[in-house]
């Protein structure tokens, strides 16, 4: 805990001098105390109780005046809040290796039940949009708080060739930025990006942008699933840059085989590996997290983490309120006792 105004702690000083006042007021009574003819019928009357209790509501009133003082110190603190998280974008991997088996039932079933199962523990007010990618990427579904849409998106998957990882985040990003004229054309390169170069420029005329510090936008973010590595598209290293500058967080998730294993189906086959270093690489660049998925069960939890990540956060907070309601509780409590045991205030 800091404090926004640390100069008002030096008033804390004062509560010693209180407390040296109080005992003078006790000392001046006891000599008051004296003159009766009898002290001991004076120690009687009071009894040992009643000794204690005289202390209790001045000793109150101080801590209360200790609470103040601190209150006005504007005493900040960390705090678990609930997240102004706006916005999610997923984007989910529908590459034909998503049909492997070696995640029951498989992975894309797999990763099809646990983003619907993430999606119905978010708030109602938390928008999600999903990003299908294989050899390209697409809207499968806008940003929308219709959690029905995003199940019957989600359920319409199509598998595909290749893997294009990059042009996932650069999609995504266009999703939540419309107007922020993102496109692939921009992050190409070679002929492909020759022959667009033209038409984007008189099409599309480039926007001022100033980069912001990488995890400094937190009304949206982008949690990205794949089970395999780039093959084709943007390089999801550049992309990812992209989301840096612009603050936004791309948590991913990897699904599948690490080291690399051949899978059939259908009559061919293909050799898949989880690029682990470029999706630990894109969650770090852009302040992020990557999580490994081996199996159905660790998709859930990797999922199940990013919804208590996403929908809480932690930062630091004023808490001057918590201390002066304390306060106040204390001074009321000071003075109900000394009116309930002496009939006066202190």
């Amino acid at each position: 805990m800091n404090f926004l105004w640390p100069e008002f702690l030096w008033l804390l000083a004062a509560l010693p001098l209180l407390v040296l006042l109080y005992a003078w007021l006790l000392r001046r009574k006891k000599k008051t105390a004296l003159r009766y003819a009898s002290l001991s019928i004076v120690k009687e009357a009071m009894g040992a109780g009643q000794t204690v209790r005289r202390h209790i509501p001045p000793a109150l009133f101080l801590l209360a005046m200790a609470a103040m003082l601190l209150a006005a110190a504007r005493p900040a603190a960390v705090v678990t809040l609930p997240s102004n998280q706006q916005t999610i974008i997923l984007a989910m991997d529908v590459s034909g290796s998503m049909r492997a088996a070696d995640v029951q039932p498989n992975r894309l079933v797999a990763a099809q039940n646990a983003a619907k199962a993430f999606i119905a523990e978010l708030p109602r007010s938390v928008k999600v949009g999903i990003v299908a990618f294989a050899g390209s990427a697409q809207v499968a579904q806008s940003p929308t708080v219709n959690h029905e849409d995003l199940v019957t998106a989600i359920d319409r998957f199509q598998l595909q060739r290749a893997t294009a990882t990059g042009n996932a985040i650069v999609i995504s990003l266009a999703t939540l930025f419309p107007d922020a004229g993102i496109e692939l054309e921009s992050l190409q390169s070679g002929r492909e990006r020759q022959r667009g170069a033209a038409i984007d420029a008189e099409k599309k005329p480039k926007k001022d942008f100033t980069p912001v510090a990488p995890g400094s936008y937190t009304s949206a973010a982008i949690i990205m699933l794949t089970d395999g590595q780039r093959t084709t598209g943007v390089d999801p290293l550049d992309a990812a840059k992209l989301a840096a500058d612009r603050g936004v967080r791309v948590y991913t998730v990897g699904i599948g085989t690490v080291d690399g294993e051949t899978i059939g189906f259908e009559g061919w086959s293909m050799r898949v590996r989880l690029d682990e270093e470029t999706l630990k690489a894109i969650a770090n660049k852009t302040s992020a997290e990557y999580f490994y998925a081996g199996t159905a069960g660790d998709l859930k939890k990797v999922y199940e983490t990013l919804s208590s990540k996403l929908t809480v956060e932690k930062k630091e907070t004023e808490i001057s309120a918590l201390f002066a309601m304390a306060a106040a509780a204390l001074a009321l409590l000071s003075a109900g006792l000394s009116l309930l045991w002496f009939n006066r205030i202190l």
